[in-house]
């Protein structure tokens, strides 16, 4: 009971990442917000999340795990009904980031307190399995609920949504959650949070404007400096300081080794189901609600993936699973590189199964890895490394792999549109294929034929293109994890968590 209470936070999480991204067409039209404004009013809860998560970490080790789970569920609740009840722009970008905000605490907080709860080395993987698998889940459902929510009410109940599930999950971490004590006593190390959190910062908006305004755009290079110089500043920090939010052995390879192949894997997995999503209604022509429906063969092989992890790591190695779950996911890349404009929805379908059973293994082992690694007492910041460097992964895989497509996609279709004669089409079916579609249908049936042959084919050469980058980068994962992650010995349950998973059992 008191692992599903923390994972249903996660879930709601993992849901507000994307649950939004359906409804963008009707609450521009509502507010009336510009591009640049919709645009951060989607990536302003990714910013936060992303910038603020391991400065959250380490807090939630010394204020308690279940106060900043609690702490965080509040947070949303509130910034949910501003966002519901935003009249302009402005506020809801405000509201987004206070999501971000209280999701920042959740993140970390969740899986140090599966940790806590969960002593025994066999039960936690288990629970950690559970955990990756309710992410996962989460984030791929965004799209169905927030269809749904929009067909039949507005975009404002993607936020109503939240306050009776983060009521419920409240009232249920209230009554069964146990409060441990705070497992780190010595004070804040407030240099390395402004450091960590505005190096973080800096970071994440340049990888979410680097599309948007040119990789090599001077503001883009500009913050991109800033924030690796300040990263590197918190690096150096964190050899000086007497209490210092990263201790040294949270850095080793045992650490750093697994959270950079989930970053990786994060990179591939969400830029894929971009690219994924805009297919089904640019390709396949569906509706929002009926694209997200048909996402849901990832988040089902997810589930079965992240389930396997944990006997298998019992039996093997958190490396070989890591590997074998890696090389899985690679080559459902390789498959979707050989998506065609005829491939239809049964062989998207198979893609997605593969995907997802790679992706489940690798996060349920890989997470494990990590969090064993740190031990107890610092689950909480040993859970905001492996957060931070999947949320930055899954930031720069989306902006790097709609980058690539959008490039392909707009030189390909430039060329074939000024071979047919087509040159003066309205510019934004240059835009993508879903704008191209909604162009062909005020056009003529002839120009209609010409324009969705010429886009599909754009398109589809895009996204050849970005599943050979996932790919790629999903093997480079693999092969840092066989050369750099070590067996990992057995990590004793301190007297607290033994305490701790004493109380959780008790009737």
């Amino acid at each position: 009971m008191s692992a599903g209470a923390v994972c249903s936070g996660l879930f709601l999480l993992g849901m507000d990442l994307t649950v939004l991204n359906v409804a963008i067409p009707e609450l521009q039209s509502a507010l009336g917000s510009s591009a640049g404004q919709t645009q951060w009013i989607v990536d302003a809860y990714a910013l936060v999340l992303g910038g603020l998560v391991l400065t959250a970490g380490g807090v939630t080790d010394r204020i308690g795990r279940r106060r900043a789970f609690l702490a965080g569920l509040v947070t949303c609740v509130f910034a949910s009904v501003a966002g519901a009840l935003a009249a302009v722009p402005w506020q809801l970008i405000l509201a987004r980031g206070a999501m971000g905000a209280g999701a920042s605490l959740i993140m970390p907080a969740t899986l140090s307190l599966l940790t806590t709860l969960f002593p025994e080395r066999e039960l936690r993987r288990r629970a950690i399995a559970l955990w990756a698998a309710v992410g996962g889940v989460g984030g791929a459902l965004g799209p169905v609920i927030g269809g749904w929510l929009v067909s039949h009410h507005s975009w404002r109940a993607v936020f109503w949504l939240n306050v009776p599930f983060t009521a419920a999950v409240i009232v249920l971490t209230l009554l069964v959650v146990p409060a441990p004590p705070p497992a780190r006593t010595e004070p804040v190390d407030l240099p390395g949070t402004v450091l960590s959190a505005t190096g973080l910062l800096a970071l994440v908006w340049a990888i979410i404007e680097g599309p948007a305004r040119g990789w090599t755009s001077t503001p883009v290079l500009a913050v991109s400096a800033v924030g690796a110089g300040l990263l590197a500043s918190f690096g150096v920090w964190l050899r000086r300081a007497p209490a210092a939010m990263l201790p040294r052995h949270v850095l080793r390879r045992a650490v750093t080794v697994p959270a950079a192949a989930l970053a990786m894997m994060s990179f591939a997995m969400f830029g894929a189901l971009f690219v994924i999503s805009l297919y089904l209604q640019g390709v396949l022509d569906c509706t929002p609600w009926e694209a997200g429906v048909r996402t849901l063969p990832l988040p089902g092989a997810l589930i079965v993936g992240a389930g396997l992890a944990a006997p298998l790591t019992v039996r093997l190695t958190h490396r070989s699973v890591m590997v074998s779950g890696l090389l899985v996911t690679a080559g459902s890349f390789v498959l979707l590189s050989r998506t065609t404009a005829e491939s239809g929805y049964p062989y998207l379908a198979l893609v997605q199964i593969v995907a997802g059973l790679g992706a489940g293994l690798t996060a349920a082992a890989g997470t494990a890895a990590v969090m064993e690694s740190v031990g107890e007492p610092y689950a909480g910041v040993g859970s905001a490394v492996n957060d931070a460097s999947r949320q930055v992964g899954a930031t720069l895989g989306v902006a790097v792999q709609g980058s690539v497509l959008a490039t392909v996609y707009r030189d390909r279709i430039s060329d074939a549109l000024s071979h047919a004669g087509l040159g003066g089409l309205p510019s934004a079916a240059r835009d993508g294929v879903v704008a191209a579609a909604r162009a062909g249908r005020q056009a003529t049936p002839a120009v209609r034929h010409q324009l969705l042959a010429a886009a599909t084919d754009a398109f589809v050469a895009g996204l050849t293109r970005t599943a050979w980058v996932a790919a790629v980068v999903v093997v480079a994962g693999a092969v840092a994890v066989w050369r750099g992650l070590p067996r990992l010995p057995a990590v004793p349950a301190s007297p607290r968590s033994e305490r701790c998973a004493a109380q959780s059992s008790a009737p």
